[in-house]
């Protein structure tokens, strides 16, 4: 629970403890080298090669993004202006060595760099080039990203038209590269499709190439689930640099991810398919691991690594693989990856996982030693041994039997049969086909891949409870606890497995609950303040990859428990869903939904804890506020009207309207009110302007769907640039005047924004020259200026790619000197108040220095209150007070007459009756402020 702003430990505070100087961790832990030194996969050739880049700081990487029309030009930038500079710099004798293409990555699209940190910090063109590097990831066109991690997703052979699930997908960069993939040619695709249709030479029903035969667009999804909401709501933030509508982000378990109902299909007899269920083409099961291998990056592993870590995982790995081939089509690929090297959670999860899934009959692991020439790995182990808790190690389940006939279960953790090369009918798996990454082999992190085909369909075995060493019963415990005393070696409580030791297992009352997959999310999650978490790892600031903290799951004394804000959960019941039970499901609708904004169901009563997520409801194709947006933009019919949407219950397009993908509508809408929890999707098409006279459009179009909706615009809202230094006064210039001959300031479109009614209009950049990039911007006409309606970030990262300058943003209305600190300017011509939700704000500090300083007007006291609830809402501390005292006097708004404080809880205004401050401690206070 928060405490008051600006005490310590609260938000403002700042107070964490005390962190440990990583510097001072030594680079060492028995255990960890004996296990690895007596396992025998690394040569002993190699060996002393290996523990020397494991200890050594690992390169900084970033890649290019495939899909954005930008990302070559910006490739360009790197290679012709700034590797020229660093090249030049020596140091101690000898030149610098410079950024260098990943040489296995397609297209050079992923660089990397050695260069020390000291050299970084003490030479002017490592400082541009940092600034380069922030401004781009900034604005999505570079992805800073660990090289071992971009491995998955190219393997997984993803292409536009399939349907993609990533299991474990914060923070993100492993997503952003399937959903590159899953657009890969649109972009031209769309084009031509809008060419042909102008030209009269398409027929009525949608064209394209394969997998992009929706007029050019692609036809397929990618969903991006996390079991953490607050990583969630992470990944959503990394996701939507790209602008893909065809992407919805989830929050469930993923080890009883539950099955995705699709609507019915109509038949040739007149009927209707019903209990029909999303089936993927490819899953990625980046799954939460040990992360050993991160140990060049995340120095706590020398300090923190035990073999007790592994044991305890080894079977949330295995649910989550074997649900990932449940949820696959026959055909389908999954790829299961861990960021450790430690066998226990690679070839034995894979072959538990085979073995429970039918064998290698139903489940193949697929040959790609021929892909990605150049990436150098190593071959998958077959045999391996076993280390329990104390160290002993074990070469297979029956010297683990032995071992407990003999001294009892004491040290021996969870190990299991499983976890152990396979034996049997199952002996014979092409293990060697896995693939593993060690450090010093291309100096990267450890890593471990494997692709597996499933065949047939499955029905997995249930887990066979009797293979594993069990938690103590109570009476067990106690009579272990006598006989250590009698022998004088008594050991303190904390020495035993965990405290659950202290109760028997209760998988009966578990099953019962575990009925279907939406009863069993409901009951799965860990309260965050009831699980033992270990400090955040110091990261990089610049590291996209590294925001939250990796894929790490902790176990304490063999006990499952939250690391990096990532919970580990229950196992999931033997058939989960009902595509792999005798169950009968819930029927679907008879009819396919439609959307209806006169009709919308009632909300459904949040559970206590359960973060605030506004409904996904969809748009009439013929709402009165469509209509005039196509006839102002001359947006061709083709353009399809179903797939708007909006996030309110009432289906009213109040502020924003989104856009979305045919098959991401069907989804939302048919699972509406069946217990998924969708947390984001959609890209922001059309956003409510400021206007200054009742007849002009307020719709304005996003930057973000500008890409989608482009191809489809008609001339009359077109504004032409040729010239390089109009582009920079615009860049560099909010609201330049367009009235009293200002207009002859801005070149060759001047007489244009002169005489173009007001509203929003389509800025085409067309290139100088051929190395040059096109690009299409929005444009706000007001009564008196224009304006690009870009964030600053995208202003800044334009400047710098385009002109390598950084100059100061100016604001002509405040008399030509920048604004303070707002993303945003104050005059009426300016762009709707927005922020973005999507955020995991540090608890340290005080939510409300996190607004911008913006100025004491009406509008923008409303935003500022709106912005207090929704925070707490997104960090999900909705049981606190949306309070904010921010006014004294009185404020226009009725409800707000003669009130100095405003009071909101779960994101409603309330009176001060209605809610108990005893029991919602956090309180936000702000300096009072005048209305003017």
């Amino acid at each position: 629970m928060g405490k008051r702003g600006g005490r310590k430990g609260g938000p403002g505070g700042g107070g964490r403890g005390q962190r440990q100087n990583y510097a001072d961790i030594p680079k060492t832990n028995e255990k960890l080298e004996r296990f690895y030194t007596e396992q025998g996969f690394i040569p002993e050739e190699e060996r002393e090669a290996f523990w020397e880049a494991l200890r050594r700081d690992l390169p900084n990487s970033f890649r290019f993004t495939g899909s954005k029309r930008h990302a070559l030009a910006v490739q360009e930038k790197l290679k012709n202006h700034y590797i020229p500079e660093i090249t030049s710099i020596e140091y101690e004798g000898n030149f610098v060595e410079p950024p260098r293409p990943v040489p296995w990555y397609p297209d050079q699209l992923a660089w990397s760099m050695t260069t020390p940190k000291n050299v970084v910090r003490r030479f002017k063109p490592f400082s541009s080039f940092q600034k380069f590097l922030v401004a781009e990831t900034d604005v999505g066109n570079i992805t800073r990203q660990e090289v071992v991690s971009m491995i998955p997703p190219l393997l997984i052979d993803v292409r536009p038209g399939m349907t993609v699930l990533d299991m474990c997908a914060a923070p993100g960069s492993k997503s952003a590269q399937l959903m590159e993939l899953l657009h890969a040619g649109e972009e031209d695709a769309m084009h031509q499709v809008a060419q042909q249709v102008k030209a009269g030479m398409a027929g009525p029903e949608p064209m394209g190439p394969e997998g992009l035969n929706d007029d050019g667009r692609s036809t397929g999804l990618l969903i991006a689930n996390d079991s953490d909401f607050k990583r969630a709501h992470m990944l959503v933030h990394q996701m939507k640099r790209l602008s893909s509508p065809n992407l919805i982000v989830t929050n469930h378990d993923a080890t009883m991810y539950p099955s995705i109902r699709l609507p019915p299909l109509p038949e040739a007899d007149g009927n209707t398919q019903k209990n029909r269920y999303l089936k993927f083409d490819r899953i990625l099961a980046d799954v939460p691991c040990t992360g050993d291998g991160t140990a060049r990056k995340n120095i706590s592993v020398w300090k923190e690594w035990s073999p007790a870590n592994a044991l305890g995982l080894h079977a949330t790995q295995v649910r989550i693989l074997v649900r990932a081939l449940q949820m696959l089509k026959v055909g389908g690929r999954v790829v299961y990856s861990t960021c450790s090297m430690n066998p226990v959670e690679n070839e034995a999860v894979v072959a538990s996982a085979i073995n429970r899934c039918g064998g290698s009959a139903n489940v193949e692991i697929l040959d790609c030693s021929n892909e990605l020439p150049g990436l150098k790995r190593a071959a998958g182990v077959r045999t391996w041994k076993v280390m329990d808790r104390e160290g002993r190690m074990y070469n297979s389940w029956k010297e683990v039997e032995e071992q407990r006939e003999r001294e009892g279960i004491n040290g021996l953790g969870r190990i299991g049969e499983g976890m152990f090369p396979p034996t049997g009918e199952n002996a014979d798996l092409p293990l060697e086909r896995c693939i593993r990454i060690y450090p010093h082999l291309q100096d990267t992190g450890g890593f471990f891949i494997t692709v597996l085909e499933k065949k047939s369909e499955i029905r997995a075995k249930p887990e066979d409870s009797t293979k594993v060493i069990p938690k103590a019963s109570i009476a067990a415990l106690t009579e272990e606890l006598d006989f250590r005393q009698k022998n004088g070696n008594g050991h303190p409580l904390e020495k035993l497995d965990s405290l659950d030791d202290l109760v028997a297992s209760d998988s009966d009352v578990q099953l019962e609950i575990d009925k279907t997959a939406s009863v069993a999310e409901a009951t799965h999650q860990v309260p965050y303040f009831a699980t033992n978490q270990i400090p955040p790892v110091k990261r990089d600031a610049e590291d996209m990859e590294d925001e939250l903290r990796f894929k790490k799951a902790k176990v304490e004394n063999g006990t499952e428990v939250v690391v990096g804000d990532r919970p580990i959960h229950r196992p999931p019941p033997v058939a989960a869903n009902p595509e792999d039970s005798d169950a009968t499901p819930t029927a679907l609708p008879t009819e396919t939904p439609q959307p209806d904004s006169t009709v919308t169901k009632p909300p459904q009563k949040r559970k206590p804890g359960q973060p605030m997520e506004e409904p996904f409801k969809y748009l009439d194709p013929h709402n009165e506020e469509i209509g005039p947006i196509y006839k102002f933009y001359e947006i061709s019919e083709r353009f399809p009207r179903d797939r708007f949407m909006v996030r309110n219950a009432q289906a009213i397009p109040t502020r924003t309207i989104y856009y979305t993908s045919a098959l991401a509508r069907d989804i939302l809408m048919a699972n509406e009110g069946h217990g998924l929890k969708f947390v984001h999707c959609g890209v922001k098409m059309f956003v409510k302007q400021n206007t200054q006279r009742p007849d002009v459009l307020p719709w304005r179009i996003q930057t973000d769907g500008l890409r989608i909706l482009e191809p489809w615009l008609g001339p009359s809202r077109a504004v032409v640039l040729t010239e390089k230094n109009t582009l920079r006064k615009l860049l560099v210039e909010m609201f330049p005047k367009v009235a009293d001959d200002g207009w002859k300031e801005l070149g060759e479109i001047g007489e244009r924004v002169r005489d173009i009614e007001m509203g929003c209009s389509i800025l085409y950049v067309l290139p100088e020259e051929q190395s040059s990039e096109y690009m299409v911007l929005p444009l706000w006409r007001s009564l008196h200026s224009v304006n690009l309606m870009l964030p600053k970030e995208d202003r800044r990262a334009m400047l710098l790619r385009i002109f390598n300058d950084e100059p100061q943003l100016l604001n002509i209305t405040q008399g030509g000197t920048p604004p303070a600190s707002t993303s945003v300017t104050t005059n009426e011509d300016e762009p709707a108040i927005e922020y973005d939700f999507e955020f995991d704000p540090p608890e340290s500090k005080n939510p409300w220095n996190l607004l911008p300083k913006w100025p004491a007007t009406r509008r923008h006291r409303m935003a500022e209150l709106d912005f207090m609830a929704t925070y707490y809402n997104t960090v999900g501390q909705e049981e606190n007070i949306k309070a904010a005292k921010a006014w004294h006097g009185t404020f226009p708004p009725e409800d707000l007459i003669g009130h100095e404080t405003a009071y909101f809880y779960q994101g409603q205004k309330v009176e001060r009756s209605e809610v108990d401050l005893q029991k919602a401690p956090v309180w936000i206070e702000a300096p009072p402020r005048e209305i003017t």
